[in-house]
């Protein structure tokens, strides 16, 4: 039998294939050769790939692609230990795909396990309970936060704010009272790019929020006694001078209520904000003094000198202290945070471990997210975090070291390198939360290095010793000329704060930053900082990339609130005026802020480009090559229905709190009060014909109304090209 044999098919060039095969090879083995040489450094990612999977649950709408992603990386980190066959990057690979997972469906399980009763409409409601917790708010009164009596078919919490004139007295967390308030659910962003309250009360499981019309406060029985951190933020109080007590008790108790709207102001546009918010400054000199002391006092004594661990002693020491601190200011999480990192410290100092690294930074990350994972997408947790990684990585730097080494040389020399430390980490520490403080508050103070260089020296070394030293000696009643130092140095600190913040261009303004541009400047920041080899220059990439994004987008041209009841307008000049005069300071501020106007807006009456009545306001605006008109009602009065049909027939868009009759019909859309009860806030951009909006298509976070898919084509009815 004759036997045949058949070639193979053709596959391909072999050299192209062998080509092609060996540089794969070849770019395998340097990514493995870096990640060798990396390899100190990979712990560190791992709560980002934490944080990246909780970010993704709250920016992905729906529970199918919270599912798809949990899915796709499983499926990754499968693939990649099937493939890797012990590689290193495969390991890489496998973890951080797992993290993401673990990390979206942790937010997941949190929101879901938070979750209480929220009160579904405004309504008046007369009902008793206890107080829970108490904040003063300045001219507003108190805001308490109250659990209503079981049957009071309410919210399990409750946040009520009452004018001082009427309580009989100061309210005290245990307090009884009798209610009657004006409720409302948890309030939403007012415009796109503003602050979600409805997100954080949620997690904090307050369920209506409201103002007080009538409050009545039980009297207490004979031997009750108001909470001793309220004794202690009253008698703070009245030992130092009204315009110093507000921070004198933040500093103390944590309770910020008393300071004044234009120096809380002040110190947030001179960069000196967080002075007044419990944190690692703070927890840092409580533990640092307590271990200090510690310390000291028993290396009096020989015997122990000798024979007892002084440093572990004083470090458990520092550790009650900084736990007690947290617990009389009032255990919020931001300093919950801070404590976790203090004794993250404090053990590593009690092995004999150096006292602060990034990776105890990466640890007290990976707790604080495990614990709380809505917490990354506040701006509190995102400073406190590039804050202390960014000094801590400039820290770790070989070139600064050299340069803030101690060595033999004279006082003037030690303390101009002192300076230049300090003067370099400010800068650093600045570049490194100007990105996040225009993404959250669309502004940043510019001075604040320079600003701080003084205000943390002279918080921390003597404001708070000197407090402490006069509560101490107030046991004794010899508190009071430690008082009146504190005082003093309180002055000269509101001082420094106002001249910084009332320096020309103290305050850079941004009306906003894509969540895109956001991404790309933090992960190539923290590129750059956490890793070691030349590669780390890579990641100013994606941060100028960043940059450049945010730089070039634009303002928008209106901004309309979700009750439909007011709206600025971008002028001629690019200044934003608001529709109602009588608007209050919250709208003013929130309206500015995301406008990024630092100047109070003026009337929109005022401006050449409006025509307007008591009721109704016409404005002409121009957008590229186009003149767009907008009509806006502006009064709750009748307006004759022919005129109004006729102005809304020669408008482009139509802006009303009210529902609108079908027949007033604008070119492009027609935002009234049934459609922005589905949207909530606009934005809207006339050059590219974009609409914001504050809710988001399908969105089935927990907290969320959804914005229904059937309304889009009823403001985007028109193509704007085709607008005359």
């Amino acid at each position: 039998m004759a036997e045949t044999t058949a070639s193979a098919p053709s596959t391909g060039n072999p050299r192209l294939q062998t080509s092609f095969a060996g540089g794969f090879a070849y770019l395998a083995q340097r990514l493995e050769a870096w990640l060798d040489a990396e390899r100190d450094q990979l712990p560190l990612w791992l709560p980002i790939a934490l944080g990246s999977g909780i970010a993704a649950w709250f920016l992905l709408n729906q529970r199918d692609a919270w599912i798809a992603l949990i899915g796709a990386a499983g499926a990754v980190a499968l693939l990649a230990l099937a493939l890797g066959r012990g590689q290193r990057i495969a390991r890489v690979v496998a973890v951080a795909s797992l993290a993401i997972a673990g990390g979206c469906g942790l937010a997941w399980y949190r929101a879901e396990r938070v979750e209480s009763p929220m009160l579904e409409r405004p309504q008046i409601a007369i009902f008793k309970g206890r107080i829970e917790r108490v904040e003063q708010r300045g001219e507003e009164g108190w805001r308490l936060i109250i659990t209503p009596d079981a049957g009071a078919e309410l919210p399990s919490k409750v946040r009520v704010t009452a004018k001082p004139e009427l309580l009989s007295r100061r309210p005290s967390s245990g307090d009884r009272v009798t209610v009657k308030a004006r409720l409302m659910p948890p309030a939403e962003a007012m415009v796109p790019g503003a602050y979600d309250f409805a997100r954080v009360a949620w997690f904090q499981r307050l369920g209506a929020t409201g103002k007080a019309h009538d409050i009545t406060l039980e009297d207490r029985v004979s031997n009750a006694r108001p909470g001793f951190r309220d004794r202690l933020t009253a008698h703070i109080s009245r030992q130092v001078d009204d315009r110093t007590k507000g921070i004198a008790t933040a500093l103390v108790t944590g309770d910020r209520g008393a300071i004044t709207e234009a120096d809380e102001e002040a110190m947030r546009d001179s960069g000196l904000a967080h002075l007044l918010s419990i944190s690692g400054l703070h927890i840092t000199a409580v533990v640092g003094a307590a271990m200090f002391l510690t310390l000291r006092l028993l290396a009096l004594s020989q015997t122990l000198a000798l024979r007892w661990p002084l440093v572990t002693i004083s470090a458990a020491f520092g550790a009650a202290a900084g736990v007690g601190y947290t617990l009389l200011t009032g255990s919020e999480v931001p300093t919950v945070r801070s404590c976790i990192a203090a004794l993250l410290v404090l053990i590593g100092l009690a092995m004999g471990r150096e006292a602060i690294t990034l990776r105890l930074v990466a640890t007290g990350a990976l707790i604080v997210l495990l614990l709380w994972p809505e917490s990354l997408m506040g701006p509190s947790f995102q400073l406190s975090f590039a804050a202390i990684t960014a000094i801590v990585a400039l820290h770790e730097n070989r070139w600064f070291k050299a340069l803030i080494g101690r060595r033999e040389e004279g006082l003037g020399m030690r303390l101009g390198r002192t300076l230049i430390s300090l003067l370099i980490t400010g800068i650093v520490v600045e570049v490194a939360l100007a990105p996040i403080a225009l993404f959250h508050f669309h502004k940043a103070g510019l001075y604040g290095a320079l600003a701080n260089i003084v205000a943390i020296p002279l918080t921390t070394f003597v404001i708070m010793p000197l407090e402490a030293l006069a509560l101490g000696f107030d046991l004794v009643g010899a508190g009071a000329p430690f008082w009146w130092l504190a005082d003093q140095a309180l002055l000269f600190l509101l001082g420094l704060a106002h001249k910084v913040a009332e320096m020309p261009g103290a305050v850079a303004m941004l009306p906003s930053i894509p969540s895109l541009a956001f991404a790309a400047i933090i992960g190539g920041g923290l590129w750059v900082l956490l890793w070691r080899t030349p590669v780390r220059w890579l990641g100013g990439v994606p941060m100028l990339a960043g940059a450049v994004l945010a730089g070039v987008t634009p303002s928008p041209d209106v901004l309309v609130t979700g009750d439909g009841k007011h709206m600025a307008v971008r002028g001629a000049q690019g200044q934003y005026a608001i529709l109602r005069p009588r608007a209050g300071d919250y709208v003013r501020d929130v309206l500015a802020e995301r406008a990024g106007q630092e100047a109070a807006l003026g009337d929109l009456e005022a401006l050449r480009e409006a025509q307007c009545s008591p009721d109704i306001c016409t404005v002409r605006m121009t957008s590229g090559p186009q003149t767009w008109r907008i009509l806006a009602t502006r009064s709750h009065h009748f307006v004759p229905w022919r005129q109004f049909i006729a102005l809304c027939a020669q408008a482009d868009v139509v802006i009303s709190d009210r529902k609108l009759p079908a027949a007033c019909t604008p070119h492009w859309f027609k935002a009234d009060r049934p459609l922005l009860l589905k949207t909530g806030g606009l934005a809207i951009y006339f050059r590219n014909g974009r609409v914001e909006t504050v809710k988001r298509e399908g969105d089935q976070h927990p907290w969320s109304s959804p914005l229904r898919r059937e309304l889009r084509p009823q403001y985007r009815r028109n193509s704007p090209a085709n607008l005359p």
